[in-house]
């Protein structure tokens, strides 16, 4: 099993590239038949969900827009239960079919700091695609409509998770390695 290590933890790969291709694929396929005709406007959660709306979005094929906005929820391996709004909404939304992409969704929090910004922007509908959910994690009451995978409840990192802003650019899914 590859390992890498990353500032001071290590971590080993649990997801690999084939299989991300898969989820990436599964939840372009169903967002290609639901909003075929919506022209439907992709909002993208930097910095985490870069790679995953860039792979994304080569697979849809119904006309429509991206845009993003940034937003911090941890530190370290842990989440802050705090969301900050750090580049917020740009575009008028009024009336759309916005469909946000998350890389991860486990707590819920974040996402629903996001729900909140999109009913204030009076969005028509509002569609949620992650990449990776954690079912134990989750507290929320909100669906989440597009799932790639879920996994546990582990700490991971690559295909643009990081920890501390590092190891974003691995290509695979590496989970912490605890000790």
């Amino acid at each position: 099993m590859e390992k890498v290590t990353i500032k001071d933890k290590t971590f080993a790969v649990s997801i690999s590239a084939e299989e991300l291709n898969d989820a990436v694929q599964k939840v372009a396929d169903r967002l290609n038949e639901d909003v075929r005709d919506k022209n439907p406007l992709f909002l993208c959660i930097l910095n985490g969900a870069f790679m995953f709306a860039s792979d994304l979005l080569k697979k849809v094929n119904t006309p429509c827009e991206i845009s993003f906005v940034k937003l911090a929820s941890y530190e370290g391996t842990s989440t802050t239960e705090n969301v900050k709004t750090l580049v917020g909404l740009s575009d008028n939304l009024k009336g759309r079919t916005v469909i946000v992409v998350e890389d991860i969704v486990d707590t819920g929090i974040t996402m629903e700091h996001i729900i909140a910004m999109l009913e204030e922007a009076e969005v028509a509908e509002i569609k949620i695609a992650t990449l990776f959910f954690k079912p134990e994690s989750f507290r929320r009451s909100y669906k989440v409509d597009y799932i790639g995978m879920s996994i546990p409840n582990d700490f991971i990192v690559g295909y643009g998770l990081d920890y501390d802003g590092f190891g974003r650019n691995l290509p695979q899914i590496y989970s912490l390695v605890t000790e």
